[in-house]
């Protein structure tokens, strides 16, 4: 699929026309230039926590193929996606129709299939954390096996992106770049969404997905042409992304916040629903660690400068990534929680 921008809104200001634009490969062209995208990184993960970013390897050829793929999902029979129905799943895996997700307690206009690493099913023993319940099969349409393919393919090729991404990140800012590389490894909990978003709700709201921030260490989207995500910005108000084409928009996560003491920002963003039947496609892929990584604090020497993490009462942080999670999928998922999970409660 080929990205070209789109029509936005006009901005506050011009410097909120785009997003800091980011090379990765930067990183291969000797000091100079590395040193150019570790000052350009720095900035971007301090004051805005987004980002685009080119120059990831990715080929055009690996990208048609998962679109390809995800689109025939979508075309397929209703029956053959609700026979993938996520309320099937205790690890919340598969499809989810539209109006079934929450974000801030309000419904998301989009329907969506959820996968996760492939693996056998964990269901916690006595005494172990209940989030072990995240991990699990995944739930994959048998008149489709390209899709299979096209995605576990995705979600290794995308760790690999955010890997180096993360090295190079913490590098910038003064911190080990091999810091939380045993967090993430063999076992990491990565999350992948397939996501369509078929236009306005019949009752007028506007919500694709609401305002929120992403729990994991970052997040990498690929979005079509349509457009609709926007970030909140230090004025407050929400600036729209426009796609740029071969670009991931890269967001960071809670847990980097909280690893740098709020040093690093985790930004509030949401979708606007498309205009009228017009469908939105998006692929966000979460690089996260082990469900029981303990995050430790991020040693860096801009650490006397964090301003401390965003403080908020409705949605506490918890030492261990996997309550989190749970605690995140609980909220969102509430067909599933009451069906498999109904006496599970997070830490307090």
């Amino acid at each position: 699929m080929t990205i070209h921008p789109a029509t936005t809104h006009t901005p506050a200001t011009p410097s909120y026309h785009q997003l800091p634009i980011i090379d990765l490969s930067a990183a291969d062209r000797g000091p100079q230039a590395r040193a150019l995208l570790h000052a350009q990184l720095h900035s971007a993960a301090h004051d805005v926590g987004f980002f685009q970013l080119t120059g990831h390897g990715v080929t055009q050829a690996e990208t048609d193929a998962l679109l390809t793929a995800m689109r025939a999902f979508f075309a397929l029979p209703e029956a053959d996606r609700l026979a993938l129905d996520n309320v099937n799943s205790p690890h919340f895996r598969g499809y989810t129709r539209t109006g079934d997700e929450r974000t801030g307690g309000s419904r998301d206009w989009r329907d969506q299939l959820d996968i996760g690493a492939e693996r056998p099913a964990r269901v916690p023993g006595p005494g172990e954390p209940p989030y072990w319940w995240l991990q699990g099969p995944n739930q994959w349409p048998a008149a489709l096996p390209a899709l299979r393919t096209a995605a576990l393919a995705w979600i290794d090729r995308l760790s690999a992106v955010a890997q180096r991404l993360l090295r190079e990140l913490l590098t910038a800012i003064g911190a080990p770049a091999g810091f939380y590389d045993p967090v993430f490894g063999a076992h990491a909990h990565p999350h992948l969404k397939l996501v369509r978003y078929p236009g306005s709700a019949d009752d007028g709201t506007g919500q694709g997905v609401g305002a929120h921030k992403d729990y994991g260490f970052l997040t990498l989207l690929l979005q079509d042409t349509v457009g609709g995500l926007q970030v909140q910005r230090e004025d407050g108000r929400f600036h729209d992304v426009p796609p740029i084409e071969g670009a991931f928009v890269v967001n960071l996560g809670e847990l980097l916040e909280v690893a740098t003491d709020g040093y690093l920002l985790a930004t509030n963003h949401r979708v606007v629903s498309p205009p009228g039947a017009t469908e939105r496609f998006s692929v966000p892929f979460f690089y996260n660690p082990r469900l029981d990584a303990r995050i430790e604090p991020l040693p860096f020497p801009h650490a006397s400068k964090a301003p401390g993490i965003t403080a908020d009462p409705a949605n506490p942080l918890h030492a261990e990534y996997g309550y989190n999670e749970l605690k995140g999928k609980l909220r969102a998922h509430p067909l599933v929680a009451e069906r498999h999970h109904a006496g599970l409660l997070t830490p307090a």
